[in-house]
Formats: structure tokens, C-alpha cells, sequence
């Protein structure tokens, strides 16, 4: 097989080959642990190895030779319609374990089949009908007509902004319904999107750059491109693969809904409850029943001390009370002006500062003080704490 290795063409061919080398890596991953996303970020990664696969063989001398050129024009190696879903669901799938491709939301695919098909279509016509060139007559690439990288680009941005919002719905759905909502905002999920926000960002830097630097608007000008793509793709797959993340939640949700479902398990019933969350905390004069509960929820949570229960959810506190979980998520909403996470960290906040005034903080560690009352990491207590107190713990025991 022709490649020829150059300084353009074998840096490009390391980052290439070390991602598709990641990308079977977590296939392998994905089949050993049975878990599903590490077989969208397979794909995903596998996706932006092509994407670089042009550029990569055209130094390499594909362009310039038959049948390597034919390849090149005829196979589509850039497949923008496709990275953008793929990363989209490759995030639901990491924080939403009843997630699953079905003919609903398999639709994300369609603009990707047809340029499938437009693609396919050149050839048949080309090759299988004309004998010739007609398409390509033009001596270009398709895959890098100026229409198709645009709607790619804009398709991208859409999966990006629609992902920051089901991550952000992920956010808030986490905040209802646990007292460790902070660690299962999972940092990588944040690292993940950052890292996709510079893909998208890369190909405006270097449009704008071009302007001034006339030797980016060349092939091998736009070759800078393609290499700082490829470190972050390598980036991704290698913090990818080290990063396990496994949801326990599961949960309905769409990004263009204000009022997403979360799917619990009901205590007393075999089939899930649907829980419907209302993130404003109205204000209006409590209705007795929101009293009554508000009433019993506060005697529970500080008699029983269920706040020291590093993983209490809200399912656990309906439990314990005889109800259903979407009674004690609008109590709470409406009765104590928090959500679930928060109104669990006060309480904790507030045993933190009782072992203060106590002494003791002088026989033992504020973190070992910290783990007593629930919580689950410095990060988060450090947290909860300025956030009730105002005051970091240190600041708050220097004014006993």
C-alpha cells in the first residue's frame, strides 16, 4: 500500500493510528464491562480518526495517485453529521443508565444516511454509469465543499448546545432527588464537552488566523489544523478510557422540556414512579398538606439523623415516612425553598457546626467531622459550607 512518510504525513499518522488504536480499546472495554458508552466513544473517536484521514493519506500521496486518488474522492472520510449525534449520545448514555437507541431518537441519524447516500450516489454515476469523471472533473475533494463543512460545523455547535443542556437538566434532576449530587456531576462529563468546545473552536481560530497569515490558507497551512485536532481527539480518547463512570439513575428526559421525569423506584409497588420535577420553589403560603409533611420530614431528618447517610435519597425518605417520592420533593420545594441535595446539606451543615461549638474540631480532624455528617468529600463540604455560612470552615471556627 502506497504511503509515503514525510514530517506532514507521519505525525498525522501517529495521532490517526493511536486513536483508532483507543477506539478498539474501549470497544474491548465496552464488551468486557457490558457498558454501553465506552462503545459510543469507540465510535465517536473511530468517527474523528477519518475525520483526519484525508489530509493524513494526501501528504502520504494518495491524492496524487490511482487508485489511491479514486479512494480519497469517492469514500467519505469526514463524516460531520455523525460526530456531533455520537458525542450526544454518548453523554446520555453516561449519565442516564436506561438509555437505549431507538426509532425515536435514531432520526439524529438522517443527515448522515443522506450524505451517505450523496455520496454513494457520485459514485454509482461516475464510475458505474458515465466511465469518467463528471462529479470530480473539478480535481476536489467533496467532502470539503464549503457547504458541507458549514452545515457539518452548525450541526456540530446544535449537539454541543443541546448536550450542555441535558447535562444541565442532569444537574439540577441530581439536585431533587440525592444528598451526593456533587459526585455525580462527573468532572470528565465537564471535561469531555470543554474538549469538544475546542474542536468546534479550531476551525474559526485558524479562518481568523488565515487573515492575517496567508500561509494558513494553503494545503499544507491547513495541516496546523488537522494536527491540533488530533491532539485533542487524542486527549479525549486516552482521558476517556481512563475515566469509569457508571449512573445508577435512571430518568426520561428531553432537553426542550421544562419539566423533565425522573424514573424511582416506588417503595411500596413494584413499578417505577414517575416523578415529575418542578424546579421553582413557589412561594405562596404552604397548603396544609405541604405543612403537615414539611412537619414530619423535620422531625425524621434530625431524630433519626438520616443526614449522616452519605448516599440518602429521596426515595429513601418517602420510605421511611410511608409515601411516595414526589410528595417529599414538593414539600421540600415548596415547604423548605431548597431542593432535596441542599436542604440534606443544611441539616449536615448545621451538625458540622454543633461538633464545633463543641470542641470537636481539637480531637479530630474537620474532614473525619465532615464524613461523621454525611458528607462524602472535602470538595463538597468545603462547598456546602461557604454556601450556608458564608465563611470556609477554618474562618467559621476562627470567630467562635
Amino acid at each position: 500500500m502506497l504511503f509515503t512518510f514525510g514530517f506532514y504525513s507521519s505525525l498525522l499518522l501517529i495521532s490517526f493510528s493511536h486513536g483508532i488504536v483507543y477506539s478498539f480499546l474501549l470497544l474491548k472495554k465496552g464488551i468486557q464491562t457490558e457498558v454501553s458508552s465506552n462503545y459510543w466513544l469507540s465510535i465517536f473517536i473511530f468517527v474523528c480518526c477519518l475525520y483526519i484521514a484525508p489530509w493524513m493519506l494526501g501528504f502520504g500521496g494518495w491524492y496524487d495517485n490511482q487508485p489511491y486518488r479514486d479512494i480519497l474522492f469517492y469514500t467519505p472520510f469526514q463524516h460531520l453529521f455523525l460526530i456531533g449525534p455520537l458525542m450526544y449520545f454518548y453523554i446520555q448514555n453516561l449519565l442516564n443508565p436506561s438509555f437505549s437507541l431507538n426509532t425515536k431518537n435514531s432520526i439524529h441519524f438522517i443527515p448522515a444516511l443522506l450524505y451517505l447516500l450523496y455520496s454513494l450516489s457520485l459514485f454509482v454515476y461516475d464510475q458505474l454509469i458515465l466511465g469518467d469523471y463528471y462529479f470530480y472533473q473539478d480535481g476536489s475533494d467533496k467532502d470539503f465543499d464549503e457547504w458541507y463543512q458549514i452545515t457539518g460545523q452548525l450541526s456540530m455547535l446544535f449537539y454541543f448546545i443541546i448536550s450542555i443542556r441535558f447535562y444541565n437538566k442532569y444537574r439540577k434532576l441530581m439536585q431533587q432527588v440525592v444528598s451526593y449530587a456533587d459526585s455525580l456531576l462527573f468532572k470528565w462529563i465537564k471535561t469531555f464537552l470543554y474538549s469538544f468546545l475546542i474542536m468546534l473552536i479550531l476551525p474559526v481560530v485558524f479562518d481568523v488566523l488565515g487573515l492575517y497569515f496567508a500561509a494558513l490558507n494553503s494545503y499544507t497551512g491547513s495541516w496546523w489544523f488537522f494536527l491540533f485536532f488530533s491532539f485533542v481527539l487524542y486527549y479525549i480518547a486516552i482521558e476517556g478510557y481512563a475515566n469509569a463512570i457508571v449512573a445508577k439513575i435512571p430518568f426520561e428526559i428531553s432537553v426542550f422540556e421544562k419539566k423533565p421525569a425522573l424514573l424511582l423506584a416506588n417503595p411500596f409497588h413494584s413499578e417505577t414512579e414517575v416523578l415529575d420535577i418542578d424546579f421553582e420553589f413557589l412561594e405562596n403560603k404552604p397548603s396544609e398538606e405541604i405543612t403537615f409533611w414539611k412537619d414530619k420530614i423535620e422531625s425524621i431528618i434530625i431524630h433519626q439523623k438520616l443526614y449522616q447517610d452519605p448516599e440518602l435519597s429521596l426515595t429513601e425518605v418517602a420510605k421511611k415516612l410511608q409515601t411516595n417520592a414526589s410528595i417529599i420533593s414538593k414539600t421540600i420545594n415548596q415547604g423548605f425553598q431548597m431542593n432535596f441535595n441542599d436542604y440534606i446539606n443544611h441539616h449536615r451543615i448545621e451538625s458540622v457546626k454543633k461538633a464545633f461549638a463543641q470542641g470537636e474540631h481539637k480531637k479530630t480532624t474537620l474532614l473525619g467531622i465532615a464524613y461523621d455528617c454525611g458528607f462524602n468529600s472535602k470538595a463538597t463540604f468545603n462547598r456546602a459550607f461557604k454556601k450556608n455560612t458564608g465563611l470556609s470552615p477554618k474562618e467559621y471556627i476562627s470567630k467562635l
